[in-house]
């Protein structure tokens, strides 16, 4: 752990951009100078050493201080550990407390523990996974890279360490053992209860991996790519929902892409849902609305043929139907057919969402996440990146109104 920690400590130092990236997710200063230490210990309170710490002083005068926490491998966030370190964090005035390992959270206000967190005391937690997408957008070519030539060298060597087998660090694997055991007990249609413990996990697991999808997307485009945001009660919610409609939901949220990404994952079909939501021409006809439709995915198509063709099959349109309860659904193959169903009736929007069955590997705890970032990878990879959406014409000044307005 001291070679990764002294690494991290170091990168963040030397490379501004990370740095300035790492500070504003804690809400730390800038400003000052800043000072970094490893192994931090404070025996007249504790015998505990700290993995890292950095002191922001102005005008001579320590004004901010943050403690860091890391694990590796398989070693998750000690609850007891964490408990001494808020108490010496109180004692020193200390006000925020960071935990890095290989475990996932929804959001960095989150903890992989369930821990009471001092007033006045901010605790984060990021998982390496996103501490390395921070620094892989660093080297992409976009608004945010780093500017001085050494310091790129410096962020890809650290990076270089971080990926490779010596780090210890490792992406998000296998869900908890949680998901299995809900969907083989909603398979076989038992009642399901709030206070079963295997709920929460499965409903943490999937949080965990909406995450890890847009970590994974982050690094493909050179942008980040956000999940669905959750609060406090997002957990009881999610649990509520899944047993009332066995399923849970997510979002992929992608700046300047033509739609966020909706995820469904249904439990008792073993499907998993991803789709787009588009707007057709709507100074025109039902009949160019669909027409127009047929032409977006047309377009994927040529794009890709390839990867479109493996893909034909899974794609389901859905029309959005102006005050009606629910959306007409039809195979891509069937397409034509929405004449016919949508006569009389106003199209607002249309969904292009791809229908996957992942059978018995739904419920397997590494398979399901093999096959569900595969999924993502392609969907955005054969339909996302290719579709675009209807936009209302800008209005234009009608002469005859112009003329009358002279005289």
């Amino acid at each position: 752990m001291n070679a990764l920690t002294s690494i991290f400590l170091s990168t963040v130092r030397l490379v501004k951009e990370y740095r300035d990236g790492i500070f504003r997710s804690i809400k730390l200063s800038r400003a000052g100078r800043v000072y970094y230490y490893t192994e931090a210990c404070f025996p007249d309170i504790s015998k505990s050493r700290i993995d890292g710490l950095i002191i922001v002083v102005i005008k001579g005068v320590i004004s901010e201080a943050v403690f860091f926490e890391m694990k590796n491998k398989n070693n998750g966030i000690n609850k007891k550990q964490i408990e001494d370190y808020l108490t010496i964090s109180k004692s020193l005035k200390v006000d925020t407390l960071v935990t890095i390992s290989n475990e996932f959270v929804a959001d960095a206000n989150h903890s992989p523990v369930n821990i009471k967190v001092p007033k006045r005391i901010s605790l984060y937690h990021f998982s390496w996974t996103y501490l390395i997408t921070k620094g892989r957008l660093l080297l992409f070519d976009n608004d945010s890279q780093i500017e001085d030539d050494d310091q790129v060298e410096i962020m890809k060597e650290a990076l270089h360490y971080f990926e490779s087998s010596l780090s210890g660090i490792s992406g998000f694997i296998q869900m908890k053992v949680g998901w299995k055991e809900l969907a083989e007990s909603i398979r076989a249609q038992k009642n399901l209860k709030q206070s079963d413990s295997y709920i929460e996990e499965a409903v943490l697991s999937w949080y965990e991996e909406e995450k890890d999808m847009a970590l994974l997307l982050s690094r493909k485009l050179g942008v980040l790519v956000k999940s669905s945001p959750k609060n406090k009660d997002s957990v009881k919610k999610d649990i509520k929902k899944v047993i009332k409609d066995n399923c849970l939901t997510g979002e992929l949220i992608i700046k300047n892409a033509v739609s966020d990404s909706k995820l469904i994952a249904e439990f008792e079909r073993r499907i998993v849902a991803m789709s787009i939501k588009l707007t057709p021409p709507l100074n025109k006809g039902n009949k160019a609305r669909i027409t127009w439709i047929g032409k977006q995915l047309e377009n994927c198509k040529k794009r890709n043929s390839t990867l479109f063709a493996s893909l034909e099959k899974e794609i389901i349109i859905e029309a959005d139907i102006k005050y009606a309860q629910a959306n007409i659904k039809v195979k891509l193959s069937e397409l034509e057919q929405l004449i016919e169903l949508t006569k009389d009736k106003d199209i607002q929007a249309f969904k292009i969402t791809l229908n996957r069955s992942f059978g018995v590997g739904f419920a397997s705890v590494k398979k399901f996440i093999v096959l569900i970032e595969k999924m993502v990878l392609e969907y955005y990879e054969g339909i996302v990146q290719h579709s675009s959406t209807w936009s209302k014409p800008t209005p234009k000044i009608v002469k005859e109104e112009v003329e009358i307005l002279r005289n």
